[in-house]
């Protein structure tokens, strides 16, 4: 997969892709309804994305909470898997927000990055201000010579399948509702970091990740199943994680602490993604470390058994 970031500076080779455009945030399976209308719009073109970073919602609020699912590059991961082939991640700037509905039709899809034909959801919105919706779109599209699809809203259960709804689930602790909407369980994906070392001390050593940036699921354990992306402990493993602020140990910055299981080596450094199966229980405060090991072990027998069922 190429990443294209400049809609001004494009290789030849580059040009002429059919484009699914939108966020993607966690890559749900809306998204993935849009892809696939991508794929059998032009199957003789490329495949492509066209999506930005950072989110324009971070640009225009760069202090409102943390609410992505997926930083860029798990979104990136996550495209390649299912064959994107040009990834248009278009840096979201002023020059970019402020261009007219038509500035972006024609300055972006049309000259910029050449698409033959885009796809976008009923409820795309574009251009300064997000004054320009699908249907403006397609009328740009026949104006200026690329096809448009406008793709329905994908209904699940009588719900919309949205980024706002898988953000919910896994708010309310219910990352099983939150994979039914993305298609896959939902991962935190990002670069292990020197820790305080105490779940070594306390004979679980686990694997620390920053989740800064990212929407935050409820605090507590999950039974979770972990890919090591890089390094030489590569593969896929099954473990327990602790999501929060851990209040045993006084005020921390929240973070994700993983114990994989059957494991013996150094992560520090390599990139792991987190994938929640399962809530097991909120985060506690206990009487004494003795009360904390014996739960830890209750919570990493109850997560082997959830993921020996899978």
């Amino acid at each position: 997969m190429r990443i294209i970031r400049d809609y001004q500076f494009v290789e030849p080779q580059d040009r002429g892709a059919c484009a699914a455009i939108g966020n993607f945030d966690g890559v749900h399976l809306g998204h993935q309804s849009v892809i696939e209308l991508a794929r059998q719009a032009a199957p003789d073109a490329p495949l492509g994305v066209l999506t930005f970073e950072p989110h324009p919602r971070e640009f225009f609020a760069p202090a409102a909470p943390s609410f992505r699912l997926m930083r860029g590059s798990a979104r990136a991961h996550r495209l390649e898997k299912l064959g994107i082939e040009k990834l248009y991640e278009l840096n979201f700037n002023a020059t970019l927000a402020n261009l007219s509905p038509r500035e972006f039709a024609q300055n972006v899809v049309a000259d910029g990055l050449g698409l033959t034909h885009v796809i976008v959801g009923a409820d795309f919105c574009f251009g300064q201000g997000r004054t320009g919706n699908a249907t403006d779109l397609a009328n740009f599209g026949q104006e200026m010579g690329f096809g448009v699809t406008i793709a329905p809203l994908l209904e699940q259960s009588e719900d919309i399948v949205s980024s706002t709804a898988i953000r919910k689930a896994l708010a309310e602790g219910r990352p099983r509702d939150a994979a039914r909407m993305l298609g896959h369980w939902h991962r935190i994906e990002s670069e292990v970091i020197g820790g305080e070392q105490r779940g070594r001390e306390l004979g679980f050593p686990t694997a620390n990740m920053s989740i800064d940036g990212l929407h935050q699921p409820a605090f507590g354990v999950y039974a979770v199943l972990v890919d090591v992306l890089d390094g030489p402990h590569q593969g896929s493993y099954h473990g327990a994680a602790s999501m929060g602020v851990r209040p045993m140990f006084g005020e921390n910055r929240p973070n994700l602490e993983t114990f994989l299981f059957d494991f013996s080596g150094d992560l520090y450094g390599a990139t792991l993604s987190i994938g929640l199966v399962d809530y097991l229980r909120p985060e506690q405060k206990f009487d004494g470390l003795e009360a904390l090991i014996a739960q830890m072990d209750n919570d990493c027998a109850r997560a082997r058994e959830i993921l020996g069922a899978l």
